[in-house]
Order: C-alpha cells, then structure tokens, then sequence
C-alpha cells in the first residue's frame, strides 16, 4: 500500500478549528496522509453555533483545485460543505478534467449545531452533478432521509435508505446511525449502547457497529470520518476496510475527547489522540 497518500479536501472553513477544512486536515494527517486543501466558504462559527456564511467565488474554487491537481498526485478527494450551486458546478468541472480514482462526498447540508450551510438549491445539484464522480457517499440520517425522500428512524429504514440511494446513483452510500436515537424520538434512557453504519456497496449491505459514546464533542464528526475514509482509500485499502478502519479511528477520537472543555457548546474530537 502506499505509505503517504495525498489527499485533497475540498470544503468550507471553521474557525473554531473542529469541523471543516480544519478538521479534515487533522484527520488526514493523522490518518498517515498529507492533506491539500481547496475552500469553498468562509464560516462563522464556534462550538455554540454558526453566525455568518461567505461562499468563495466558483472560479476561486476551480482555481485551487487546479492549482494542487497540476502540481501533486492526488490520491484521493474529500468533498465537504459545497453551499451554492455554482460551487458545486465549478467543483463538478474540475472533478471531470482531473478524474480521481476515489473521491469521497460528505454531503453537508446542515452542521452539528443545526445551522443551515448548503442552500437548499444547491442540494439537488449536489445529487446529479457531484454523486456521479464519488466512490462513496456519507450522510447522516436527516440527509440520508431528504436524499431518499422519506424519514429514517430505524436500522431497517437505513438499510432500504443506502439500498434506494446506492441504486439510483451508482456509488456506494454509508449511512451514519449516530443521530439514530434522536430521529427515533427516543429519550435518554432508551438510547442504544452501540451506534450503527450502514454501507451499501456492490456487494451490498454491511452493518458497522462501534460503542456509543454519551458526549456532546462530537463537532466535525462527519468530516472527520469522510476524511479519514478518503485517507485509507488513498492508501490501498478496499472500501469496506477503508470504511472500518475510519469508523475505529473517528470511534477513538471521540472516546478520547469525550471530557473536554473546549468551547461552550459541541466540543471537538481529539484527533490526534495517538
């Protein structure tokens, strides 16, 4: 395998340093990769909440992925928060000039806080423009029940959910289950002691379990796993491996974070935790 994949986020930026291009490049470095970047917005935000949104220009965003295309040998692509639909033209251009073996799509559309960060326009042009180029989807269950059109409030509807998705996109989709309980309505005292992932690919389902971990720091969880999927597919390994892999590493990180104080709100993972 290769020892040192590189591996381009293409994302929005969060100041507060736990979601986002920040936290992408955290992961991917500690993943074993060297992670390039290509921004797609200015964020507001803190661990509380996001205040404020600049999307780049679409030909500022073409720009930087060309500028790291021309010059390194990317292994893998990492699509975060992509917000308009111009972006996500511009974005799905450059995909098609410099074709990628893997490229791994977190489809954001809200953030851990709730605040919204894609336009909803630009959700649909997500869909048919970027799903096309992707090796793998990840959303959670509020976008894995928009994308497939109706509400996800079990393991069972996850399971026809990244059916239906992988079906009439093509690619493979994994749908997070660590929102599972509160889509189900469930209280504190019924929350399940382990967290499901569902991944459908072309071999079809697979179930991918870890402890749950009662925390709020989980702010950048979803980048966090795209990222470090993208990592290890870069590196050799195949999907379902890859998508292993990074669950245990996002699983660890929370685990590792779970007593922090850092901000007042949705606190961080510890990244680095090895």
């Amino acid at each position: 395998m290769k020892d040192y994949p590189i591996v381009l986020s293409i994302a929005g930026s969060d100041p507060s340093g736990g979601a986002g291009i920040q936290a992408d490049i955290k992961a991917i470095s500690a993943c074993g990769g060297y992670a390039a970047a290509a921004i797609t917005a200015v964020t507001v935000q803190n661990t509380v909440g996001v205040s404020d949104v600049e999307y780049m220009r679409p030909e500022v965003v073409a720009a930087q992925i060309d500028a790291v295309m021309s010059d390194l040998a990317v292994d893998a692509v990492k699509i975060g928060m992509t917000g308009t639909v111009q972006i996500v033209e511009a974005v799905a251009s450059r995909l098609a000039a410099h074709p990628v073996l893997y490229v791994v799509t977190d489809p954001v559309m809200v953030s851990t806080s709730k605040d919204a960060l894609t336009l909803p326009e630009a959700v649909e042009a997500l869909a048919s423009r970027i799903f096309p180029h992707s090796h793998l989807v990840t959303p959670n269950i509020d976008e894995a029940s928009r994308l497939a059109g109706f509400p996800i409030r079990s393991i069972e509807d996850m399971d026809r959910a990244a059916v239906t998705l992988y079906g009439r996109y093509g690619c493979a989709f994994l749908v997070k289950g660590g929102d599972l309980p509160a889509a189900a309505g469930q209280s504190a005292s019924e929350i399940v002691s382990e967290s499901t992932d569902v991944l459908c690919d072309v071999d079809g389902l697979v179930h991918i379990t870890s402890e749950r971990v009662l925390t709020d720091n989980l702010h950048g969880t979803g980048c966090t796993l795209s990222s470090s999927i993208a990592t290890f597919l870069g590196s050799g390994r195949p999907l379902r491996e890859a998508v292993q892999c990074a669950v245990a590493y996002v699983h660890n990180a929370i685990v590792a974070a779970a007593n922090l104080r850092i901000g007042h709100g949705h606190g961080p993972l510890r990244h680095f935790y090895a």
